[in-house]
């Protein structure tokens, strides 16, 4: 994968992003990208261009799809940040900002149903 592109985000989040990779010791090489057909909403645009991101991680076994925008280059910022995401959700769960959030929401559900319950 070439991360020379000019992605269409703040250089802030670029280099946060980079900064994560680089914390994970992920070796970009490794990571495959194929560009795909959208679907859904957005009419013959979408039905023409291959916007849709893949990529695959071989060492984890990872695999991250994303098409939310029309734009090819921020799809694949937002499937690599993606793809990050769940690399350290893997590696480093106790770092994990994502997993983190996962377990409040999820604590947030079981109180709620508690008090729904009247326990």
């Amino acid at each position: 994968m070439n991360l020379n592109e000019n992605f269409p985000v703040s250089q802030g989040k670029l280099d946060q992003l980079l900064a994560r990779i680089k914390q994970l010791n992920i070796d970009v090489r490794t990571i495959s990208e194929q560009f795909a057909r959208g679907g859904g909403k957005g009419g013959q645009k979408i039905n023409k261009t291959e916007n849709a991101v893949i990529l695959t991680y071989p060492p984890l076994d990872l695999q991250v799809k994303v098409q939310r925008e029309r734009q090819r280059s921020l799809n694949r910022f937002l499937a690599l940040r993606e793809l990050v995401d769940q690399i350290e959700m893997k590696i480093s769960p106790q770092t994990s900002q994502r997993l983190k959030d996962i377990q409040k929401i999820r604590k947030q559900k079981d109180r709620r149903a508690r008090r729904h319950l009247g326990v």
